[in-house]
């Protein structure tokens, strides 16, 4: 019996102010709930949801429709959500409440038809600018998240939606994948020197791109999705 396919997905974004219309959004839970049943695994490699945090009590209101689709999805198929610069704060309610599975590392090695898979949001690969590396480790400090976490929910998501509203004002339009000259390349390449990896798969820049990695395999990065003609399938 041969194995079904796998999907992958990155850079949704989903939000009220983010997909005016849920436009996306309805096009996304479509997608999951139309996925042929020889499925095996959904692989969503960030910023799925433009801005997230998981509370005891407290679920963001217009997920629902996603949430309820993911969960099915899961009864299906193993669907494995990587945790991007929009949506790190994902801890254990997927886990627990949707059965989806959560990586926390920032990269990921599976096997699909017998190649490696090297899976990741990107973000943070091969970063080596003070500034970004600032912005990374206060973002993702237990400290700083705690803080945030004490605040009341709506004043979070206010800060996030102005925070992320401020951020496309000034990137109207994403900028092209730098190839080579790429941190995120640069770390394949160094990473492919001890590693046996035949395909690289990230999101993250929106704007597709693939090339050949110099230490072996290929890198391809995923295009913002719109709709099902941006999932990439293996």
């Amino acid at each position: 019996m041969s194995a079904g396919r796998s999907y992958f997905v990155a850079d949704l974004h989903l939000g009220p102010d983010s997909d005016p219309g849920r436009v996306r959004e309805t096009a996304f839970v479509e997608f999951l709930r139309t996925l042929p049943p020889d499925a095996e695994a959904l692989y969503l490699l960030g910023d799925i949801f433009d801005f997230w945090i998981d509370y005891r009590d407290v679920v963001p209101r217009g997920s629902v429709r996603v949430l309820a689709a993911l969960a099915e999805a899961a009864e299906r198929m193993d669907v494995w959500f990587f945790r991007g610069n929009h949506d790190w704060w994902v801890t254990d309610y997927f886990e627990k409440e949707l059965g989806v599975h959560i990586v926390r590392e920032p990269l990921k090695e599976i096997e699909i038809g017998g190649r490696t898979i090297c899976l990741g949001h990107g973000d943070t690969l091969g970063c080596h600018d003070a500034k970004s590396k600032l912005i990374f480790h206060i973002f993702r400090n237990k400290t700083c998240l705690a803080m945030l976490k004490s605040l009341p929910p709506r004043w979070v998501f206010w800060l996030a939606r102005h925070w992320s509203a401020a951020s496309r004002r000034r990137h109207p339009a994403p900028a092209p994948f730098a190839g080579r000259e790429a941190p995120l390349y640069q770390f394949v390449n160094e990473y492919g020197r001890s590693h046996q990896v035949d395909l690289y798969l990230f999101g993250h820049w929106h704007t597709p791109a693939c090339l050949p990695v110099e230490s072996g395999g290929t890198l391809r990065i995923l295009g913002a999705w719109e709709g099902p003609e941006d999932t990439f399938a293996l």
